[in-house]
């Protein structure tokens, strides 16, 4: 059974869970790790303009639980999901306890995008993102960096590159090793979401 303390002793030593299919919890820990230096985040021109624009309302932890369900959600291109029903439960209950939180972008009373992900120190473990409408997604990524910074955290961890979009932010790709040595460090961090 997937546990909150289970969660946060996985994390503290780099590993995550995914499931398959078949709803069985694997855990990971990739040789190559996704990072996006909170120091040196690009937001690209484009991307800044909207968020100046102020086309979404973005809110914290409002509604981690339909994140967490419209980042499983069937999409084009991805029709399966790794986000299970008891993996949902556990992040909920991790979301209560205060290791877990979300950014959410609304626009007209709806939830048009957004992501989550788990706090240990000053380690945010970045899980899944949506969206709805365009540039949604990216807008919560943006002011989940904005946050970030200002409480303090080290490391956004972004466990893999999914697409080319990721790298306009200037996401890098770090051996095992050397996240571990950041891990370590967060960890002893004290940071506030």
């Amino acid at each position: 059974m997937l546990t909150p303390d289970a969660l946060i002793a996985a994390y503290s030593q780099g590993i995550f869970p995914m499931a398959d299919e078949d709803g069985a919890i694997g855990w990971y820990e990739p040789r190559i790790r996704a990072i996006i230096p909170l120091d040196a985040f690009v937001v690209p021109r484009r991307l800044a303009r909207t968020v100046r624009g102020g086309r979404f309302e973005v809110r914290y932890d409002s509604a981690f639980e339909a994140v967490m369900r419209a980042c499983a959600a069937p999409a084009p291109g991805r029709e399966t999901t790794w986000i299970s029903e008891e993996m949902v439960a556990a992040y909920v209950t991790l979301h209560r306890l205060g290791h877990a939180h979300s950014v959410e972008c609304w626009r007209e009373g709806l939830l048009v995008g957004g992501l989550y992900g788990v706090n240990i120190g000053g380690l945010f473990a970045g899980e899944s993102m949506f969206h709805r409408e365009r540039d949604a997604s990216k807008v919560a990524l943006v002011h989940l960096v904005a946050r970030l910074r200002a409480g303090g955290f080290v490391l956004l961890d972004s466990q893999f590159i999914v697409g080319p979009h990721m790298l306009q932010f200037g996401t890098l790709e770090i051996p095992r090793a050397e996240y571990h040595r950041r891990l370590r460090a967060a960890l002893r961090v004290e940071a506030r979401f």
